[in-house]
């Protein structure tokens, strides 16, 4: 990793005119997903993303609109992003308590490597804090033997818990 790179790369929160930058680092994660696994992912249009990135509708409806897009940019050029937003379980068994959730993330493969990814989950996982959260979540396709190394190795998560599926059709 340079560290003129890094130090050049700023995590900051998203602006409508990011739209288009955050829509071509989420098809290239999108196309990815739907080599790893055809039957539940597919690579939207990239209109389509810009559009719901550019109108910010890329965050759930959440209770008390808690939810936030943050970008790395690097000299004008926003070469990964997270969506994060706060979540609390509806299972009466789980302590009342409140998670940063993330919800995407991903960096240009150009761009991977250089500590990016991080970056934006630590600055997401900051934000988390600041709002009350206890707990960091997130989820990755079993598959993506990447994603888990980063997320495990690098980043200190760990499995919380499992989501089995089987198909109805």
């Amino acid at each position: 990793m340079s560290e003129g790179r890094q130090l050049a790369t700023t995590i900051r929160p998203a602006l409508s005119e990011d739209a288009e930058g955050i829509a071509r680092t989420f098809l290239e994660s999108a196309e990815y997903h739907a080599r790893v696994d055809p039957k539940r992912y597919s690579a939207p249009t990239l209109e389509t993303i810009s559009a719901r990135y550019r109108e910010g509708r890329q965050h759930l409806p959440v209770a008390g609109g808690q939810a936030i897009t943050l970008v790395a940019d690097l000299s004008g050029e926003i070469v990964g992003f997270i969506d994060a937003r706060l979540e609390q379980s509806p299972d009466l068994m789980h302590r009342e308590m409140i998670y940063c959730h993330v919800a995407e993330i991903a960096v240009s493969g150009r761009h991977q490597n250089q500590g990016i990814g991080g970056r934006l989950l630590r600055a997401a996982e900051d934000w988390g804090r600041r709002q009350g959260a206890e707990f960091a979540s997130l989820e990755y396709h079993a598959a993506n033997t990447r994603a888990s190394v980063f997320y495990k190795r690098r980043m200190g998560y760990c499995v919380a818990s499992i989501t089995a599926i089987t198909p109805l059709v």
